[in-house]
């Protein structure tokens, strides 16, 4: 199993967002190594601070102080009751809060699925915090011209059923369901890059080949009938991290950051309007189902000092599936843009 620096609980102070919320004590579960300039790894959904076990020894190896906290409902941390605890102003406010606690001036923050739209908020909310930006997977893209559950609707033809964001939205439906199939969750789908075309009836099941023109994207409601494709991208002990962790505290926490998806577009609309200005990396996988490398298209608009670049064969967990091909891009660009 790869050795991962032990957590520490880290108490943030009581803080306001950007909007004015006020915001209690919280703490985060963080793991950290090395010293050097900071940057500050954000995971995604359904994940943890240990899907960066393997960019954490190669960031402090190279110099970066690299920080890595299982961030609000997730893990050894804090996991308040109210959704609006988890929209996108208390998930900055959270990692500016680390900075703080940490004594931090600036971090490049790095995020993947989930935690990109975390980070590509940090320099729109937060701009005297942040050094720079990471995407792994997931783009900067523009604000939508509606609420994005409606975008949603409308792809799915209202049938919420279909898409797995909408199903989530609904509190006690989609949680205690995960719960119950936890372990099926992580053995079916944390699984390698394959051909594009097998992953997608993979991930739509057999009523999408029937009808190809309707949008169906939630594996969830049928995870045990699930015939993976690809392979697990790490060990069965490194896997049962994740199991054993969730079985512990559910998936109501990281759901509810999904329940926040409207909440976000009408609280903070210069996300999607506003350019980034600061330096920009953006790395997509080339066979990632869900955030196709096709999505980052239009960021040369929206970002002003923007490099791409692209892994190959590689799915939706590239952190863990191709592990050397991303931490030679990090270094690479951290190397020359941020010494």
């Amino acid at each position: 199993m790869t050795s991962f620096p032990p957590a520490t609980p880290v108490a943030l102070a009581p803080r306001a967002t950007r909007d004015g919320t006020r915001i209690p004590e919280i703490t985060l579960s963080v793991h950290e190594a090395g010293s050097g300039p900071a940057v500050l790894l954000c995971h995604g959904f359904p994940e943890l601070a240990y899907s960066w076990r393997y960019q954490l020894p190669a960031l402090a190896e190279a110099g970066f102080r690299a920080v890595a906290p299982d961030q609000r409902g997730y893990g050894a941390s804090d996991k308040p009751e109210a959704i609006a605890d988890y929209d996108i102003h208390h998930l900055c406010s959270d990692m500016a809060g680390l900075l703080d606690a940490l004594e931090i001036e600036k971090a490049v923050f790095c995020g993947h699925d989930w935690g990109g739209f975390v980070v590509w908020a940090m320099p729109i909310l937060y701009p005297e915090r942040t050094a720079g930006v990471i995407g792994v997977n997931t783009p900067y893209m523009a604000r939508a011209p509606e609420p994005p559950t409606a975008v949603m609707r409308k792809m799915v033809e209202g049938v919420d059923e279909r898409m797995y964001i909408l199903w989530f939205q609904q509190p006690g439906v989609a949680d205690p369901f995960l719960a119950a199939n936890n372990r099926a969750v992580f053995e079916k789908l944390m699984r390698g890059g394959v051909d594009p075309n097998a992953a997608i009836a993979a991930f739509s099941g057999d009523a999408a080949k029937e009808k190809p023109k309707r949008f169906e994207m939630n594996p969830f409601l049928r995870i045990r009938e699930i015939d993976p494709a690809g392979e697990l991208v790490m060990p069965e002990a490194e896997l049962e991290v994740f199991i054993e962790t969730f079985e512990r505290t559910g998936f109501t926490g990281g759901v509810n950051w999904y329940r926040n998806f409207d909440r976000n577009w009408e609280t903070a609309p210069e996300i999607g309007a506003q350019k980034i200005e600061v330096p920009s990396l953006m790395v997509t996988a080339e066979w990632d189902p869900v955030l196709r490398p096709e999505m980052a298209a239009g960021m040369p608009l929206l970002v002003s000092d923007l490099e791409t670049a692209m892994i190959e064969k590689c799915g939706h967990w590239t952190q863990q599936e191709k592990p050397e091909e991303l931490n030679r891009i990090l270094l690479d660009w951290l190397g020359r843009r941020i010494r």
